[in-house]
């Protein structure tokens, strides 16, 4: 049924309020917290990871770890990993001083256990347990990241968000110092917040109020390859703006269709090129017969143009791939895509530098070779992405 007013008005937690009805009925409302508890927040977790799950299949994401921070506590991880630290003499107590923002007379100075993370860069040392003597939060994601380097992980990226910048010094610290690695082990990625706008207009969220859009919801909308072009044509730490009209537009300012209706122009015109009317007639055009064309045919510099561009993407993914930056082949593949529209439309106003031209097949092989290669990098391009390269727009 409907939930009571008052409560958290989330209606994707009628599922599991149901599934426990059905499990437990109504014995749950008679049994103390500490016996409850650890059942509702057993299925809950389990239910939300596997919504988590289906909604990050639906935008092509998989996986293959899904590490729960209780595995650490459990197996002791936590605790070998600081004592790890503490026989390299990085652990003692100590007494920070006060936060900024605290003055002497509301700050409680005691002894804590810290890590000594200004010896590896960061601005103060950093405790790692509380006052109550559990671990801080820090504890746990040293742990975390030892494990992760001890499974042969010795290159790791983590994506964050950007309320968490803050945190980077003393992470890259104390990765640097459990592994005691020259190199750099950690390399993590701040990521802002998507704003979702519908006709420029702000869409109200609050999960507070229960109303919010979720991802498998945009995805259903727009489809998962606009979904995640328009996510990837933004530097990650660059707000984005993400405007259900706007991505479903067919203009120059809507990317993923800028970069994909090039790659269908160019598989129409080579369709066109073997066509009884349009081209020429049993023509054998493929890449092989391509291969052989001519290609000092190619003088304009609107071809030659392109031409250029295209002998940039060895370059731009070798950097894309070192720098953890994929927006970058995005950003390529729209300027590429600039490129053969500006050759398309120049033929328009110029018909022999068409790409067609019956009069003059050694230009037109050539030209067909031409892009032909153009739809190739696009097209290698967009899988990079895990973007489907489109063959004819509808």
């Amino acid at each position: 049924g409907a939930i009571p007013e008052g409560l958290y008005p989330g209606d994707y937690l009628v599922p599991v309020g149901q599934k426990l009805a059905a499990d437990h009925g109504d014995s749950l409302l008679s049994q103390e917290e500490a016996e409850w508890l650890p059942l509702v927040r057993a299925l809950s977790t389990s239910m939300m990871m596997d919504m988590i799950r289906e909604d990050l299949a639906a935008l092509g994401i998989k996986h293959d770890v899904f590490f729960s921070e209780t595995s650490l506590h459990k197996s002791g991880a936590v605790e070998e990993t600081l004592k790890l630290l503490d026989d390299k003499g990085l652990i003692y107590q100590g007494v920070l001083a006060p936060p900024k923002g605290k003055t002497i007379e509301d700050y409680e100075a005691r002894p804590q256990t810290l890590f000594k993370s200004t010896e590896f860069g960061d601005d103060v040392d950093r405790a790692l347990k509380k006052s109550d003597g559990s671990w801080t939060y820090f504890a746990p994601d040293i742990a975390y990241h030892f494990d992760k380097y001890n499974r042969g992980y010795t290159n790791q990226v983590d994506v964050w968000g950007a309320d968490h910048a803050g945190y980077i010094k003393r992470m890259s610290a104390a990765v640097r110092a459990v592994t005691g690695s020259e190199k750099d082990v950690l390399d993590v990625k701040i990521c802002q917040l998507v704003r979702l706008l519908r006709d420029g207009e702000p869409m109200k969220m609050s999960k507070r109020s229960g109303n919010f859009v979720t991802l498998r919801e945009v995805v259903e909308e727009v489809g998962r390859d606009v979904v995640r072009f328009i996510m990837l044509y933004r530097k990650n730490d660059a707000t984005l703006d993400f405007d259900f009209a706007k991505v479903t537009e067919q203009s120059r300012d809507n990317p993923v269709f800028y970069v994909q209706y090039a790659h269908a122009r160019i598989c129409s015109v080579l369709r066109n090129g073997a066509d009884d009317e349009k081209g020429f007639a049993g023509e054998d055009l493929s890449d092989a017969a391509l291969s052989g064309a001519d290609m000092s045919r190619l003088s304009d510099e609107a071809e030659l143009a392109l031409i250029k561009q295209m002998a940039a993407f060895p370059r731009v993914m070798e950097a894309a791939a070192e720098a953890h930056e994929p927006h970058r082949i995005a950003f390529y593949l729209y300027d590429l895509a600039g490129a053969f529209h500006s050759l398309w439309n120049k033929g328009k106003d110029h018909p022999n530098l068409r790409f067609i031209v019956k009069e003059d097949k050694g230009a037109t092989l050539a030209r067909l070779a031409l892009i032909r290669a153009a739809a190739c990098v696009l097209a290698a391009g967009l899988e990079v992405l895990g973007v489907e390269p489109i063959e004819e727009m509808r």
